[in-house]
């Protein structure tokens, strides 16, 4: 059997064709296969205004640019994440702090936010940085209501969970990214993620003013609208008005984008259905805890999961982890939390300061999660991950 990765890109003869099309066309970046990615991701999405970067990264930088994280801002995010969700506000000067995770499902956890939020007088904090981790959507409708209560924006991190959802309190789906609850999102086209160009981003949004400042700022921060320049300066003319970054994604990335999104759908579906799978095992063994199970059912009690990861906690997870790698199945680790960095460490935060994200790390594997995966495959891992456990 082939080695089985956790996560993998699925590249389609239509998608090679899409790219090919670009390639012979007039532009390679800066072309009209940008606008309609946008465009078709922010239909897909439900929101307004869609802005497609260079990278996920870029994408958080820009929305902390715009949102005017500075030297005086205090952001709150979770210390399970890629280190991107918290960086984005140093990059800017500000002030990173976390909060513990809901171990039941390892987001970050409403009430310790609300705990942390008390501890400091109002106005001090300035926003918070929700992650829909590895899937699950954060229920942003209750994040809304605490940050209307301290006056703060949301910057929702929606990169594992684009086509997730969570029902609001009217049982209605609200899908991540989909700007009623947030003021900004962002997602990333990584090749592990559910629509793959290679590096990509997208944020997205239903603010106007923020949306102008992404645009600008995604550019040098310079413009050639006619609207926002003097008259009669003749057709060369642009003016860098902000100091922006070359953060543009080129039209080649995009048209492969626009081709991964036509089967978005069917792609999230296979995801689940392999969720479905491991669940009904998993869910019968002592020794495995599953990352908030059967997530993936439209049950009014339920979330709609996006499955990026899917997550199992287990005793020796070094020893399954090694166990898996000797029989070509690559698990891998999702993550390692961001406040016991070298980097944050030299910031002040310590081992022991998020007991939950630290015990949560302590178990935590990802297993093979990708629509391409095979039932053979499927049932090589599970039984590769009963014999290990089940041995101990």
């Amino acid at each position: 059997m082939q080695p089985i990765p956790y996560g993998k890109q699925q590249i389609t003869e239509e998608d090679i064709q899409a790219v090919v099309q670009t390639l012979q066309s007039d532009f390679l970046t800066q072309g009209p296969k940008i606008e309609e990615f946008e465009n078709k991701f922010a239909q897909y999405i439900g929101c307004v205004y869609a802005v497609a970067v260079a990278n996920g990264t870029a994408a958080l930088h820009l929305c902390a640019m715009a949102l005017g994280v500075n030297e005086q801002s205090n952001v709150i995010t979770t210390p399970i994440t890629f280190v991107a969700s918290a960086n984005c506000v140093r990059y800017c000067g500000g002030t990173v702090w976390f909060a513990d995770i809901d171990p039941a499902t390892g987001l970050m956890d409403i009430d310790k936010v609300r705990d942390l939020l008390k501890s400091k007088p109002k106005g001090f904090f300035t926003g918070i940085i929700p992650v829909d981790f590895a899937g699950l959507p954060v229920h942003l409708e209750a994040f809304r209501q605490l940050a209307d209560e301290y006056n703060l924006w949301i910057l929702e991190d929606a990169c594992h969970a684009p086509g997730g959802y969570f029902l609001d309190n009217q049982g209605q789906k609200q899908l991540c990214g989909n700007g009623k609850y947030a003021d900004l999102a962002i997602f990333s086209f990584h090749p592990v993620k559910h629509i793959a160009t290679g590096e990509g981003g997208m944020i997205t949004t239903n603010n106007k003013e923020l949306y102008d400042k992404l645009v600008l700022l995604r550019t040098h921060g310079i413009t050639k609208k006619p609207e926002l320049l003097p008259k009669d300066k003749g057709g060369w003319y642009y003016e860098m008005q902000e100091l922006g970054y070359n953060y543009r994604i080129p039209d080649i990335l995009t048209a492969l984008g626009i081709s991964q999104l036509n089967r978005a759908d069917a792609g999230l579906q296979k995801r689940r259905e392999i969720a479905a799978r491991y669940d009904e095992v998993f869910g019968q063994d002592e020794n495995i805890i599953i990352l908030n199970p059967a997530a993936y059912s439209d049950d009014k009690s339920e979330t709609g999961h996006a499955y990026h990861l899917y997550v199992i906690l287990v005793k020796n997870r070094r020893g399954l982890y090694d166990y898996l790698r000797q029989h070509h199945i690559y698990a891998q680790v999702h993550y390692i939390p961001v406040h016991t960095m070298p980097y944050y460490q030299q910031l002040g935060w310590q081992q022991g300061d998020f007991p939950a994200a630290e015990n949560y790390y302590e178990q935590c594997l990802s297993l093979p999660m990708y629509p391409t995966l095979s039932k053979e495959e499927q049932e090589f891992v599970i039984e590769k991950v009963l014999a290990f456990v089940n041995e101990q």
